[in-house]
Parts: structure tokens; sequence; C-alpha cells
């Protein structure tokens, strides 16, 4: 006794005294600079595959959707490798001299003709001979430099905002309410880093030249990791603790092995770390009645087998902790399911839009909005709604609901899938009138603008913009929270990976639509085309998706901490604070 009490007097019982909104900014900056870098990329990427790179439109666009995916998938390797073998901060150093990399190879092939292609957009008919392919060599380096780009992104993705987060102890309710602010401000920045990418670097690449602005994204990222390592005294670094994959499957195969045995009355005689040797930074987990078949994985064992070997091996036996932690993951997947499809949606609205203002009357004035820079348009909503959500509508709701952070998580998810179907359906009237005008001037197969002001797009842009900043922070914010300390960053790559899955599946609907429909996408003139039916069908697509995320949120659990009695602060306020109690969201 007297032992375990020398041992709970070295152990810290709070964190080092650092981090705060001050270290905060650090992460806000790296994340907000790769999101302008890569945004930029990202809807300007198919006019630079068929203008220069000679792709055909749909190879464009299948490549885009590819990469675009791929980064927001290879996150989940990234959050492994922050969790496991490397801190965020280094994870972001490391990676992020990656997408430097990226870039500056791309920005190298842009510049150079001989390693590229002769560009067949808008040649004259006598030059049309000299128009060709790209090689296998020129092929090389643009999926290698592109492909590092995403690698890299990935990593700064998947570091950079559970850093931040980090940087607000979670024990602690002054800081716990911070958090969900932290979130909140993080989509602030990356709302405004896009902007800045859809606008200046897109303007950039548009009068300047690609090499021009594949050397800037190269270049502002590498100075934001430099800003990054400027902060590195001020940060609470994560302390890794092993492969969270490794942990879960442990459960799966201890309580596998245990099978057969029968789980005791009492939860208490199963085996869990004590409050008196856990550290500060170590949250002990309360045993939920779901998945019980998982519990057997902490069950201790007591016949003459486990007395004559090693009983307590990881492999042999885990905390009821540990099973919680695997328990919330398994939680979590039909969660992250059920925002899959918004994201497909977005993915059509952001090539098909991006196709509509091409038939549309961009000009202000004497000046013509570039087509890719029409995402900017749901972005200065963003950055305009975000403070006013932060400083008015959470103080608000916050009486009424008595919690710190306005509404659940999961309510706010739900407000977002809400918001997607209206904006499919926006987007469905829009277009339809679109077409109405093309007709009635008798532009169906003209070329030229239609009179109508692309600002049109903007009603639909804006709506699924504040569905974006309600799901994606909500989704940010309920995994960095629900998830243990040993698998933060892993977690946050799941909402990431919600994006991926939207990506690669956009192209896959699309093909459908048009085999089951009989070719409603099918032709090269929008104006034929039947794409407000494409929208309705999303719309109400997105409410039968919006039907299973309540059966999903609904029977979710939120996990409970059990709080050790030395800590300082009152476990009401803590609870408060976390905002971790049961919840339906109907």
């Amino acid at each position: 006794m007297q032992g375990m009490c020398r041992d709970v007097k070295t152990e810290p019982k709070q964190p080092p005294r650092l981090g705060g909104n001050r270290a905060a900014l650090f992460a806000y900056a790296i994340a907000g600079i790769d999101v302008m870098a890569f945004f930029a990329t990202g809807v300007s990427l198919v006019t630079y595959f068929y203008g220069f790179m000679n792709f055909s439109i749909t190879e464009s666009a299948t490549a885009v959707t590819n990469f675009m995916g791929t980064a927001f998938l290879l996150s989940l390797f990234g959050a492994f490798l922050s969790d496991t073998y490397l801190s965020r901060f280094k994870t972001c150093v490391l990676f992020g001299c990656i997408e430097v990399v990226g870039y500056a190879l791309l920005a190298v092939q842009a510049h150079f003709r001989q390693l590229r292609p002769f560009p067949c957009k808008d040649v004259p008919l006598s030059q049309m001979n000299q128009c060709e392919s790209a090689n296998k060599g020129q092929l090389a380096i643009l999926y290698t430099g592109l492909y590092l780009v995403a690698i890299g992104t990935s990593g700064v993705k998947a570091a950079a905002p559970p850093l931040g987060a980090d940087q607000y102890d979670e024990k602690d309710p002054k800081e716990a309410a911070k958090l969900s602010s932290y979130f909140n401000w993080l989509m602030f920045f990356l709302t405004t880093g896009a902007l800045f990418g859809v606008t200046f670097v897109v303007w950039i690449s548009e009068n300047q030249g690609w090499d021009w602005s594949f050397a800037v994204c190269s270049i502002v990222v590498g100075f934001s990791i430099l800003f990054l390592t400027l902060g590195k005294s001020l940060y609470r670094n994560n302390v890794t603790k092993g492969s969270p994959l490794t942990r879960i499957m442990q459960v799966f195969v201890v309580a596998l092995r245990n099978r057969n045995l029968r789980l005791p009355e009492n939860e208490h005689e199963l085996h869990e770390i004590q409050n008196n040797e856990a550290r500060y930074d170590t949250e002990i987990l309360r045993k939920t009645e779901q998945f019980k078949f998982l519990d057997r994985a902490a069950i201790n064992r007591t016949d003459q087998e486990a007395s004559t070997s090693n009983a307590h091996g990881p492999w042999k036996l885990c905390t009821v902790t540990q099973v919680e932690e695997t328990k919330i993951v398994v939680r979590m997947l039909p969660i992250i399911l059920s925002t899959v499809f918004m994201n497909t949606c977005l993915a059509q609205l952001q090539t098909f839009t991006i196709q509509q203002s091409t038939t549309m009357d961009r000009k202000i004035h004497k000046f013509e909005v570039p087509g890719a820079s029409i995402p900017a348009i749901p972005l200065l909503f963003m950055i305009i709604l975000i403070p006013i959500y932060e400083r008015i509508f959470i103080p608000i709701a916050r009486k009424f609901t008595g919690i710190p952070t306005g509404i659940r998580q999961l309510q706010r998810i739900g407000v977002g899938l809400v918001l997607s179907s209206v904006s499919m359906a926006v987007a469905a009237i829009v277009e339809k009138h679109r077409k109405s005008i093309a007709i009635k001037h008798n532009m169906v197969e003209s070329a030229s603008p239609l009179p109508m002001s692309v600002f049109w797009l903007g009603y639909q842009y804006a709506i699924f913009g504040l569905a974006d900043m309600f799901t994606l922070v909500g989704l940010l914010d309920f995994f960095y929270s629900e998830s243990s300390s040993s698998m933060k960053a892993l977690s946050t790559a799941i909402s990431w990976s919600s994006l991926a899955i939207g990506y690669y599946t956009s192209s896959i609907v699309v093909s459908i639509v048009n085999k089951v429909s009989g070719g409603w996408l099918a032709n090269n003139n929008l104006n034929k085309d039947k794409l407000d039916y494409f929208y309705w069908l999303l719309a109400g697509l997105s409410v039968l998706n919006f039907g299973f995320y309540l059966l999903c949120a609904s029977w979710y659990k939120y996990k409970k901490v059990d709080v050790n009695p030395e800590d300082d602060v009152p476990s009401n306020k803590v609870k408060e604070g976390k905002g971790k109690i049961e919840m339906s969201i109907v």
C-alpha cells in the first residue's frame, strides 16, 4: 500500500501548462494553408488535365476524383503513424515536406514543355497534327508529383486538427468548453484558406501559368511548416501508446478465445486499470451494455491453464477501457457510413456546377469570373456564418439546452444532412430554370453563354456550404471527443475517409444513373442532358440517407468516463464540459 502511494506521487496529475489558444494558432495556420493549396489544385485540375495534358473530359474527371479520394483516404495512414510512432507535430512536418516536393515536381513539369505533350485545346486546325497523348514518361512525372501531394496533404489533414485540439485539456472544464470552439474556428481557417485558393491561386494558374500556380503552392506549404516549427516549445505533444489497431485486434482475439467463458454477474470483477495506476492522460471508460460479446476479453481467467501461463499478456487479457475503446470504433462505423452519401452529392455538385458555370454569364462588369472560382460563393457564406454560429447561436442554444456546445455533435451532423438534401432540391430547380432559358433563346446547341448570371448557382452552393459547416465540424468534433487518447488522430482521419468514399463513389453513381435512366447525363451538352432529374434523384436519396442516419444516431451511446476522485476537477463539471451523456437525436 505504501509503494502504491509512492507511485501515485511520482505520476504527474496535471498536464504541462502549455498549449491553449496561442499554441492552437499554429495548427490553424498549417491546416488553412494546406487546404488553400489542395483545394485550389483540386478545383482546377480538370482544366489542367484536359487543356495541357490532353486527357479526355471523362479521363480528366476520373483522375481528379481519384486524386481527391486518395488524398482523403490516405489520411488513415498518416493518422496511424501519428498515433503509433510519431507525434502529431512530427507527422505534420514529415508529410508537409512530402507535399512540398510534390508541388515542386508538378511546377517543374508545367514549366518545361518537353515534360508535357503539345496542348490540343484551342490550337489552330493547321497544328492539330501535332496533338498527341502524354507518353509514359510524362505520365510518370505527372502522377508521381500528384500522388506525392496526395500523400503529403493526407498526413497534414490527419495530424493538424488533433494537434490543435490537443492544446486543450478535456479534463479541465474551462478548456473542454473551448474544444468545440476550436473546431468551429478550425473550420473558419480551413474555409478562409480554401477561399484564397479558389480566387488567388486559381487566378495565378489562369493568368500567370500553371508553373507559377504549383510553385506558389509549394512555397506557401513550405513556409507553413517553418511557421509550425516556431511554436514547438508551446505544444502539448501527444505521447504515442502503441498501435490503436493492435489494441482493437487484441480485444477481438481475446474475446474469441474466451467465447465459452461466462461473464461475471458483477462487472467490477472484469479486469480494469485502477485510477491510482493511471496517468493524467489516461481515460478509464465505464462498461456499456452494447456488444457484450467483446466484454469477454476482460474476463480474468481462474483455471489451471491461466495460472500456469502468462494470463495477463496483452493478447490474453484486456482491460474494460480497451474493450470500450473497441466498442466506440464499432459504434462509429454506421455514423460515418451514413455521411458518405452527402459527400457523394458534394462531389457531383463540384463537378457539374463547374460545367454549368461555363454555359452561363460569368461577367461582373468587365471582369469574367473563372469557372474554377465559383466555389468561392459558399466559402464566403461560411466565413460570415461561422462567427455568427460561434458567437450568437451557441450562447443562445446553451441557455435552452444547458449543453456547452449548444447542441450535441450528432444533432449538428443531422442538421447538415437535412441541408444537403435541400441543396440538391434547389440545384434541381436552378438547373430547370437554366435549361428553360436555353430553350427560350434557342441556345440549346449554342456554345455562347446564356443570358443568365452564374450567381444563380450561389443558392445551391450557399446551402450546401452551410450543410458542410454543420456536418464536417460536427464529425471532427464528434470523432475527436469520443475517441480514446490513444487514437485521436485515427478517429479524426475517419471523418476525412467519408469524403474519400464519397469521391470514389461519385463516378459510380453517374455510371449507374446513366445506365438505368437511358442516358440522363450521356450527352456532352448540358442543355440536352437531364441534370435536373439527376439532382432530384440525389435529393430524394439524401432524404432516405437522413432516415438511416437517424437510426444510427439514436442507437449510438456516448462514451462515459470514470473520474478519478483525486482529481481537483469536480466530476459533475467534467461531465458537463465533455458532454459525455447519452442522447437521442430524435
